[in-house]
C-alpha cells in the first residue's frame, strides 16, 4: 500500500511538471503572438481549481492528472466577436500557428536541458562499469573480457558508470556498431587494452542487451558474517546473533554472501539447515525464512543484516559531477543523443528489431517513478528528464492530432498556399485517432501483461 501512494504520488507530481511546462510553450507563444488563450489546463475532466487571470484566461487544475491543454480563440470553434477577430488562432498565419505549436514539444526539450544540467552539477552517484565474468557463450566472453576488468572507453567515447555506458551501448547496437570497447585490468592499474565485440548475436531490443552481450556488474565476495539481526526476524527467532559467520545451506558451502541472500529471496517459507561457526565453535541452526510482498512478488527474508567493507564499496563507485558552466554543453548533449536515441528506438519498434514490450504505460511510468524519487533527487530528475524527452519526441512525430501532425499540416499549407481540403484533415484525425488507441492499447496491454506476469 505504501508503494501505491509512493508511485501514485510521484507520477502525478512528474506528469504535472511535464504537461504543465509542455502547455506552458503553447500557451506563452502564443500570446506573445497575439492570440488570445481562453483556458490553460493541467489534467482533464471535472475542474478542482480555477483561477481566472486579469486577460480573461482560465487557469485550471483538473481531476485526472493524464495530460492537459491550452484552449484559444478559433472561429471553428464558436462565434467570435468582430472586435476580437484578428486574436484568433485560425487567423493567423500558418507561421504563426507553426511556431505556436511546435512550441509546446520544444518546452519538454529545454525541460530535460534544464533537468539534466542540475544532474550534473549535483552528481550522480553510480558503479564503475567494473564487469563480472562474462557468460562462457556470451559475446564478451568471446571477445576475451575478463572478470574484474574496467571499461573506460566505448569506441572512444569515455564512460564513468554503468548508466553512462549503458547508453552509449544502446546507441551503438541500435547503429550496428561494433562495440570497441578500451578496458583496464583494474580501477588502480592505469595499463589499458583494446577489446573488439561483434554484434552477430547481439539482439538490439534493451531487455535483452547486456543478456546477449554478456556484460553485468562486478560484485565483489562479501564474506557472510553476521553484523546485526534484525527484531523479530526470521534469523533472530533461529537463534543468530552478531558475529555468526554462515558456513553452509543444506550442506553446501555459503562463501559469499550475495549468493545466499539470492538464494533466501528466491526461497521464501523454506527452512535450511545452516551450520555457522560462533567463537571458534561450529553449530547449526534451521530458520523459518519469513515470506514478504515486495512489488507483487512473494520474497523470502532471514532477517540479518552485513557490513559491506568500506575499501570495496568505494573502488566500485564513481560520480559523473561537472561544474555549472561545463554541465550547459554537457546537458544540451545529453538532451540530443537521448532524443536522437528515442526516435532510433521507435523506428526499430516498427521494423520489428525492438520489442514493443518497451512501450510503457501509465503503470509502469508511476512504478519508475515511485522508484527513482525513492532513490534520491537526481535519480528522480534523470527520470523527469527521460521523460520529457520522450514525451517531445512523441509529440513530434507526423501524426495527426498530435503536435506533429500540425506541423505537417501548416508545412504543407505554406508550400502550396492553400489551408488542406477539410476531407483530408479529416481523414487525417481518423488515421491518428486510431494511431493514438492503437498505442494507447499497446501501453496498457505491456502494463496488464506485466502485472500478471
Amino acid at each position: 500500500m505504501l508503494d501505491f501512494i509512493r508511485n501514485a504520488g510521484a507520477f502525478v507530481v512528474a506528469i504535472g511538471i511535464l504537461v504543465a511546462f509542455h502547455e506552458f510553450g503553447h500557451f506563452w507563444v502564443a500570446r506573445k503572438l497575439g492570440v488570445k488563450v481562453l483556458r490553460y489546463s493541467i489534467g482533464f475532466g471535472k475542474p478542482l481549481l480555477t483561477r481566472k487571470g486579469k486577460d480573461g484566461c482560465e487557469y485550471v487544475l483538473a481531476a485526472v492528472p493524464l495530460g492537459g491543454y491550452v484552449k484559444m480563440l478559433d472561429e471553428r470553434e464558436g462565434e467570435v466577436p468582430a472586435s476580437e477577430a484578428h486574436r484568433a488562432f485560425n487567423r493567423q498565419s500558418p507561421y504563426k500557428r507553426f511556431a505556436i505549436v511546435a512550441a509546446g514539444p520544444i518546452a519538454n526539450f529545454l525541460l530535460a536541458i534544464v533537468f539534466f544540467w542540475m544532474v550534473y552539477v549535483i552528481g550522480q552517484p553510480g558503479l564503475k562499469p567494473v564487469v563480472a565474468e562474462p557468460p562462457s557463450q556470451s559475446a564478451a566472453a568471446k571477445a576475451g573480457v575478463r572478470v574484474g576488468e574496467v571499461i573506460t572507453r566505448i569506441n572512444g567515447e569515455p564512460v564513468e558508470t554503468w548508466t553512462s555506458l549503458r547508453t552509449a551501448m544502446l546507441e551503438h547496437v541500435v547503429a550496428r556498431k561494433a562495440l570497441v570497447l578500451q578496458m583496464q585490468h583494474s580501477t588502480s592499474d592505469p595499463s589499458a587494452r583494446t577489446v573488439t565485440v561483434p554484434l552477430d548475436s547481439v539482439r538490439m531490443d534493451p531487455e535483452f542487451l547486456f543478456e546477449d552481450l554478456g556484460l553485468s556488474p562486478y560484485q565483489p565476495k562479501i564474506e557472510p558474517i553476521i553484523t546485526s539481526v534484525e527484531p523479530g526476524g526470521a534469523a533472530e527467532q533461529a537463534g543468530f546473533k552478531a558475529g555468526d559467520k554462515l558456513l553452509t545451506r543444506d550442506g553446501i558451502a555459503i562463501e559469499d554472501w550475495q549468493e545466499w541472500a539470492l538464494w533466501v529471496r528466491a526461497n521464501a517459507g523454506a527452512i535450511p539447515l545452516v551450520t555457522f561457526e560462533r567463537d571458534g565453535q561450529v553449530l547449526s541452526l534451521k530458520p523459518l525464512l519469513a515470506t514478504i510482498e515486495e512489488d507483487g512478488k512473494r520474497m523470502g527474508r532471514f532477517g540479518a543484516r552485513i557490513e559491506l567493507p568500506r575499501a570495496a564499496s568505494t573502488d566500485l563507485m564513481a560520480e559523473d559531477r561537472l561544474s555549472p558552466f561545463a554541465a550547459v554543453p554537457a546537458a544540451i548533449e545529453q538532451t540530443w543523443r537521448m532524443s536522437a536515441l528515442t526516435l532510433k528506438m521507435f523506428g526499430r519498434m516498427f521494423t520489428g528489431d525492438v520489442s514493443v514490450k518497451n512501450v510503457s504505460g501509465p503503470l509502469q511510468i508511476a512504478e519508475a517513478a515511485g522508484f527513482t524519487a525513492s532513490i534520491g533527487v537526481t535519480a528522480f530528475l534523470s527520470f523527469l528528464a527521460l521523460v520529457s524527452v520522450s514525451l517531445g519526441v512523441l509529440n513530434l512525430l507526423p501524426v495527426p492530432l498530435l503536435d506533429g501532425g500540425h506541423l505537417v499540416y501548416y508545412t504543407v499549407e505554406i508550400i502550396k498556399g492553400s489551408p488542406l481540403s477539410e476531407q483530408v484533415m479529416a481523414a487525417g484525425q481518423r488515421v491518428g485517432l486510431t494511431f493514438l488507441i492503437l498505442l494507447m492499447g499497446l501501453a496498457f496491454y505491456n502494463d496488464i501483461s506485466r502485472l500478471v506476469g
